[in-house]
């Protein structure tokens, strides 16, 4: 891919005014939209081991205990990526994970607040929103360099430099996204953008990934309403064909292939939901049974760049999603929650910030899996049309 400027101001390009948006779309009621707001800055403390923990309260003023009482040993990682020289693809080799925490008790959650009889990752007796590094990192900034290993002449290896970090939502370990207030949601995007910004910054970063999985049929390893966030040292696969298929559609129409994707979906039949800032509808060529897409009406490259009216609004719409989703079939809804971005440096110009959430689940008690075709060759058969899941959807009763 070719080296582009650097330059992260965003494109004012958009797509074409709400008022054409069709009288079919959901449109969450303007009493729902939050005011806008400052962003939230962030308090800062370091844990035990060494690693940075941030608070991002919904409102400022609050006090948080900063002292972690655990005696930690410090982190150690020898992370490393290798580069697939028939997929030109990097693939990161992270063993340490093998030892990570795996679905504890509740008692025994290290998402959940401390107390003062038991000490946690977050060191708070109450928090709203906390982002740490993690314990468990595939990509760490102290990952030395790689010293031995075994010879592999036909392959590039690199140390897995980068960054992890974990976002909690919430500290009601019984709750979820769909369940967290709008307001909560609005610092839930201030800290991805916080985070967003200055994982930027890092060096080794070429890719901030900021996504959640929900649910163990996806993998869930801690059931604590949490996301992540990945400093990738490279562009993963999967943004890399986007943007190539964004800058083919350029050079070949001089236009923003995702201003007209979205643009044709907005006065499609496959629209969820709408509101002043953003539109989410189900893509004609969905690959997951349930597959939702939402976009700002503004071309921006990441979250940092949303303004603070496109922030406040977001959140009722994307809560007005998870709602339908978790009303399909009367129970919560397996979901992989992932922002697409611009990367860090290179083809900034070509990204357009959107958010894609699907899931795996089919039918009530009926989960696709990624076998053969999807997993061996990459090729997607989705067994829902994706108009059927649109209209499944609309008619959640709310």
């Amino acid at each position: 891919m070719s080296s582009m400027s650097t330059e992260s101001t965003p494109s004012t390009e958009s797509t074409p005014s709400t008022d054409s948006t069709p009288s079919t779309e959901r449109t969450p009621s303007a009493e729902r939209t939050l005011a806008a707001r400052p962003p939230v800055e962030p308090v800062r403390t370091t844990l035990a081991d060494g690693r940075e923990l941030l608070y991002f309260d919904d409102a400022p003023g609050a006090e948080h205990v900063q002292e972690d009482r655990r005696d930690l040993p410090p982190i150690s990682t020898r992370s490393e990526v290798r580069h697939d020289p028939l997929l030109d693809e990097w693939v990161s080799i992270a063993s340490h994970r093998q030892s990570r925490t795996h679905l504890p008790p509740t008692d025994e959650c290290p998402l959940c607040p401390s107390t003062p009889d038991r000490s946690t990752e977050v060191p708070g007796y109450v928090y709203d929103v906390v982002v740490f590094e993690n314990r468990f990192p595939s990509f760490s900034m102290r990952v030395p360099e790689l010293d031995g290993g075994p010879d592999l002449p036909h392959v590039d290896r690199r140390p897995g430099r980068g960054r992890c970090e974990v976002v909690c939502f919430t500290s009601d370990h019984n709750g979820s996204f769909s369940t967290l207030p709008p307001q909560r949601v609005a610092t839930v995007v201030d800290a991805w953008a916080h985070r967003t910004a200055e994982l930027s910054r890092l060096e080794p970063v070429e890719y901030v990934f900021c996504f959640e999985n929900r649910g163990e049929e996806i993998g869930v390893t801690l059931a604590h309403p949490h996301g992540q966030i990945y400093g990738y040292p490279f562009v993963p696969p999967r943004a890399r064909q986007v943007l190539e298929s964004a800058r083919r559609h350029h050079e070949r129409t001089g236009g923003c292939l995702f201003s007209e994707v979205l643009a044709a979906e907005r006065a499609g039949e496959r629209v969820i939901g709408a509101n002043a800032h953003w539109t989410a509808f189900v893509p004609a060529a969905a690959r997951w049974p349930f597959e939702v897409h939402l976009y700002p009406h503004r071309k921006v490259p990441d979250i940092a760049a949303l303004d603070a009216d496109e922030r406040a609004a977001f959140g009722p719409l994307y809560l007005d999603v998870l709602h339908r989703f978790d009303g399909l079939f009367g129970s919560p809804m397996p979901y992989i929650a992932a922002w697409n971005q611009a990367p860090t440096r290179a083809d900034r110009e070509l990204g357009y910030l959107h958010l894609e959430v699907f899931s795996i689940r089919r039918a009530a008690g009926k989960l696709k899996f990624l076998a053969g075709s999807e997993s061996g060759m990459g090729a997607f058969v989705n067994d829902i049309v994706p108009e059927q899941a649109a209209r499944m959807l609309q008619e959640v009763a709310l």
